[in-house]
């Protein structure tokens, strides 16, 4: 399984999370499957995005498009953290 860890600031938390939504087709589309969104206790606009993709290679050609570079810069997205992982493990304790 392949999944993307992406942290990063915005400026609103709301005006973040409309645009989020309506990207959701867009995420779809490309490969996304599922995803977590978490945030930091103490600061709503500290955002971690868990996602599991179809590919790292469509989530890479996805995170780094114009396009969607577009859409962070809109959403008030400042210097995300992209991490591409492969899951090694899973189990439930």
């Amino acid at each position: 399984m392949d999944y993307v860890l992406i942290i990063h600031e915005v400026a609103s938390y709301c005006l973040w999370k409309d645009i989020f939504d309506k990207a959701a087709k867009l995420r779809k589309d490309a490969g996304e499957i599922r995803y977590q969104l978490l945030r930091y206790e103490t600061d709503a606009n500290q955002i971690v995005h868990f996602s599991q993709w179809s590919s790292l290679e469509k989530a890479r050609q996805f995170f780094e498009s114009p396009a969607l570079i577009e859409i962070r810069q809109q959403a008030g997205v400042k210097a995300p953290n992209f991490l591409y992982l492969h899951q090694i493990e899973q189990e439930v304790l």
